[in-house]
């Protein structure tokens, strides 16, 4: 497979938000549920022989789960840090570094596309254009977001805290509704009907583990230090007075898993 690169950037909150904390985003954020692993692999038909592409990957939490499936993965990632700990660890994945919008590839070169917990960060209408170019006719596209379960309080509590910190219009598409993705595919005449999928999963955590976690949130890291201590200070006040988690070594942070699906035009 050829790359031919051309240049485009990345969202600015986002690579300040990410570029230099990808090992604490290791750390930090969940993997994905094997249930929503195994439909996505039988959805988009990805097995042995098959060419998959992982866009925006990260530090790889989802390529992780594709590369056993015998696919030939390609790690698309435009950020060095987040590249740098994928590639360590998972070798044998190709790591390419690029962004959504202008993929070095030639058209119809992937079977299937997946981005996971990303697609709020890309400019919709050129991002779908270009998948639509590089996936093959047939071929199948998902993104999937692992959304925090605001049925449970302290979740919600949590969640309204890190939205007051000065949350993005990224954020808030990615976090709050993603209703508006599956729109946006469906709509694209490169793509037909969007298939919606919604399974249940949780991080275990102790309550360090959930100050961790929040503190890997793209505006979070990329705010002022008095912005985000004192969003920090908040969730930790919140952990510490739910009577359900605050005397528990580790808590289950819940989440649903999302993933819209569509076959390629």
């Amino acid at each position: 497979m050829a790359w031919h690169y051309r240049s485009m950037s990345v969202h600015e909150v986002a690579a300040r938000g990410f570029g230099d904390t990808a090992v604490a985003y290791e750390r930090g954020r969940p993997d994905y549920p094997a249930s929503a692993v195994a439909w996505l692999l039988d959805h988009l038909t990805i097995g042995p022989g098959a060419r998959v592409c992982d866009l925006a990957a990260g530090t790889g939490k989802l390529t992780r789960s594709l590369a056993p499936s015998g696919a030939m993965v390609v790690a698309v990632e435009p950020l060095a840090g987040m590249r740098e700990v994928l590639a360590g660890a998972r070798s044998r994945i190709i790591t390419v570094g690029a962004v959504a919008e202008a993929l070095p590839v030639s058209t119809g070169a992937f079977d299937a596309v997946v981005v996971a917990q990303a697609f709020h960060w890309l400019d919709p209408a050129a991002s779908l254009d270009e998948l639509a170019r590089v996936i093959r006719p047939g071929g199948g596209l998902a993104l999937v977001w692992n959304a925090w379960d605001d049925t449970v309080a302290w979740v919600e509590q949590v969640h309204q805290v890190v939205a007051d910190a000065g949350s993005t219009a990224q954020w808030q598409r990615g976090h709050v509704s993603r209703a508006w993705a599956a729109e946006a595919v469906a709509a694209h005449p490169g793509f037909g009907p969007v298939e919606a999928r919604r399974f249940p999963h949780g991080q275990t955590l102790t309550l360090d583990g959930v100050i961790d976690r929040v503190a890997t949130t793209s505006h979070i890291v990329a705010a002022t230090p008095e912005v985000r201590d004192a969003a920090l200070a908040a969730v930790r006040e919140i952990v510490a007075a739910d009577p359900d988690i605050r005397d528990r070594e580790t808590v289950e942070f819940p989440y649903l898993t999302e993933v819209y699906a569509s076959v390629r035009a």
